[in-house]
């Protein structure tokens, strides 16, 4: 499985416990700052404060809120699916969580290192919209159903681009190999996938098409992980809180735990791709850069600079329609992708 607890322990039981433990905890402290983290970047965007009471800087100010949410009572109404109703939120935040069995956090620390690991990222993490269908469906109310149905056409219809995108990398590269991705951008930020991978100095050519790339695949996630622009499934001023409208609590709180996971989640997936993954961006050149401790530094710092991008992209755009929504995907993106494809095909060929 290629990682430090087949070293210690081998290949039994235990591996297996061990190995998805700290991801989990990761998950779970990386959730609670996220909040907080977005709550200090809207204040700084807008000129105020943010939170400040809990300590100086408001650092206990996420887990008390969920200390709070703990102890609410989940309020179920009569009217509707219960069993739907109830799985909903596992559901989503369970197929998130898998999707981090593929994620390498440094050349020896990886769930697993499957030869399918990309498609199996894409496959798993698309079952959430079966549970954001479900919540919308059980909750028994238009505007939860309301956003239940455009989760449904929006992540079905951003993930062909995502797909496009990420094969543009998977061509170059030759495998969907989440850990070869990320071991074949060695050697320094210019041997980077959105720089145009290893390779010959022509290479120059590929660079505008792996920009490109970049940036839709990132667009994508953001409309996959319902994030603004695209957070029409909770869309306030439209639908309430959607999906979430007849939620209280931790099932509640589910939802947002899953949302911030998948947003470190996809911004991963961008790192690896087309950021080099766990390199460090001087390759070589300072050799202690890229031990172990270094690899994982070097994915979080760049995963959380996405995040931090999303964070700040919400609080700076308006959303946009839903026809807008749909309009940019299948007029724009798509083609655009189908174009970059066509053109990496035929670097290939030719080079």
């Amino acid at each position: 499985m290629g990682n430090i607890f087949t070293q210690w322990f081998g290949d039994n039981l235990l591996t297996y416990i061990l190995i998805p433990v700290p991801i989990l905890i990761y998950v779970l402290v990386f959730a609670l700052y996220a909040v907080l983290g977005e709550r200090k970047v809207s204040a700084w965007i807008q000129n105020r404060i943010g939170p400040n009471r809990t300590d100086r800087f408001g650092l206990l100010q996420t887990i008390l809120d969920t200390l709070k949410l703990i102890q609410k009572e989940i309020i179920i109404p009569n009217r509707t699916d219960k069993l739907f109703f109830r799985m909903a939120p596992y559901i989503v935040f369970t197929s998130v969580f898998l999707g981090y069995a593929v994620l390498p956090f440094s050349s020896v620390y990886i769930g697993v290192d499957m030869n399918l690991g990309l498609f199996y990222f894409f496959a798993i993490t698309s079952l959430g919209v079966i549970g954001v269908l479900m919540a919308g469906w059980s909750s028994n109310n238009k505007y939860s159903l309301f956003g239940g149905m455009r989760t449904v056409a929006q992540i079905v219809s951003y993930e062909i681009p995502t797909a496009l995108s990420a094969i543009v990398v998977v061509m170059l590269a030759g495998t969907l190999s989440m850990q070869k991705l990320a071991e074949l951008q060695a050697g320094g930020v210019f041997n980077w996938f959105i720089f145009g991978g290893p390779g010959s100095a022509i290479k120059i050519f590929l660079i505008p098409i792996m920009v490109v790339s970049t940036v839709i695949l990132f667009m994508s996630t953001l409309a996959e992980t319902n994030r603004t622009p695209f957070d029409l499934t909770e869309a306030d001023s439209e639908l309430v809180a959607g999906v979430h409208v007849d939620y209280s609590g931790m099932m509640f709180a589910m939802f947002f735990l899953a949302e911030y996971a998948q947003m470190f989640a996809v911004s991963g997936v961008v790192t690896t791709l087309f950021l080099g993954g766990w390199q460090s961006p001087f390759g070589n050149l300072i050799p202690f850069l890229n031990t172990p401790v270094f690899q994982v530094f070097w994915f979080l710092a760049k995963g959380l600079f996405l995040v931090f991008v999303q964070m700040w992209l919400r609080w700076t755009l308006p959303r946009v329609r839903i026809d807008q929504l749909m309009t940019m995907c299948w007029k724009y993106l798509i083609p655009i992708t189908l174009v970059n494809l066509f053109l990496v095909g035929l670097y290939i060929i030719l080079t």
